[in-house]
């Protein structure tokens, strides 16, 4: 069986319970705290199932290796770093406390 056969299984399984929960919350009514938590434990279930689904249907995408980038071995313009603070030093000119 491929994967999707034993998700289109499963949802049917999923379907099955859905119409049995629904003949019961008929004889029993919907007011009780245990067949509140049983229907709201169904619908995650096929909630679930659903993301499951979308992600088989979903191409695994290969992951592309990052952009490199080159960084030069020369020097940078010292201009730049005019008006700067050396981090935790503080500016140059000063002394750190």
């Amino acid at each position: 069986m491929s994967v999707h056969d034993d998700i289109t299984s499963v949802q049917r399984s999923l379907d099955d319970l859905h119409r049995s929960l629904g003949r019961l919350e008929h004889q029993l009514g919907s007011g009780g705290l245990e067949m509140r938590r049983v229907r709201l434990d169904a619908d995650h279930l096929r909630e679930s199932l659903g993301l499951l689904r979308d992600t088989v249907a979903a191409p695994a995408a290969t992951p592309r290796p990052p952009d490199l980038v080159t960084i030069s071995d020369k020097p940078y313009d010292f201009d730049l770093w005019t008006d700067t603070d050396d981090e935790g030093l503080g500016a140059r000119d000063r002394h750190a406390p």
